[in-house]
């Protein structure tokens, strides 16, 4: 499999988020804002989840997900496919098998027990290795599991997911800080940019989530979130 036999990656970008759309993966709902993990109220939700459950457009977005990974980082980089735990499980398990490539899972923490492992599966000490999620926001979690990763001896050198939320400006530092480059499929304002296409949602609708992308933190806190993110 070479990567110039896939489409360019602003092509990938929106069939991605065409998609993302056709399975119902996005919500946009600016009356009643989501609330994150982390406190930030937002009009938008994504569920990546939901790709597991759709055979044929899973397997495009591996292929898509496998030539841009050896296109942007390069054919022989990795020495293993890491998913965190727990949607990236899935989606490193496929991303694994296109790459031919060893598979592990990275807990959120220790097991507690038995061999109080956080780490699943077999990670040879100097492994060079790419951490998969579904989705990346501001980058914390992947940062917490590339530190488990190297507690257990090898290096996560890039991470990878199929929807990057493009939201806050210093994500890419923070990871490359942490020693990872990242990659992705899609991003906010690409599922934005098809959506307005198509016209899809209406425009008062379209309006609040371009307000929240240009600036989520001073959306979050007219609608009762966070108005700075926690610290690592």
């Amino acid at each position: 499999m070479f990567p110039n036999t896939f489409p360019a990656k602003e092509q990938i970008a929106e069939m991605v988020a065409k998609m993302l759309l056709e399975i119902e993966a996005v919500h946009f709902r600016s009356d009643e804002p989501y609330k994150f993990t982390s406190g930030l109220a937002s009009p938008v939700y994504i569920d990546c989840r939901k790709l597991i459950s759709f055979p044929r457009i899973r397997s495009a977005i591996m292929d898509f997900a496998a030539a841009t990974v050896m296109r942007d980082a390069g054919f022989e980089q990795f020495d293993c496919v890491a998913g965190g735990e727990t949607a990236g499980i899935p989606f490193a398990a496929w991303l694994a098998d296109r790459l031919a490539l060893p598979m592990q899972y990275v807990r959120k923490k220790p097991k507690g027990f038995g061999r109080d492992a956080q780490i699943e599966g077999l990670m040879v000490e100097g492994s060079r290795v790419l951490l998969v999620e579904d989705l990346i926001t501001d980058g914390g979690s992947k940062i917490k599991f590339a530190k488990a990763i190297e507690q257990a001896g090898s290096k996560a050198t890039h991470t990878f997911s199929v929807f990057y939320y493009d939201i806050f400006k210093d994500t890419p530092q923070r990871l490359e800080e942490a020693g990872m480059g990242l990659h992705y499929l899609a991003t906010w304002w690409d599922v934005l940019d098809y959506c307005k296409k198509t016209e899809r949602f209406p425009p008062d609708v379209l309006e609040q989530v371009e307000s929240f992308l240009g600036d989520p933190l001073a959306w979050s806190a007219r609608n009762g979130g966070i108005t700075e993110l926690p610290k690592l």
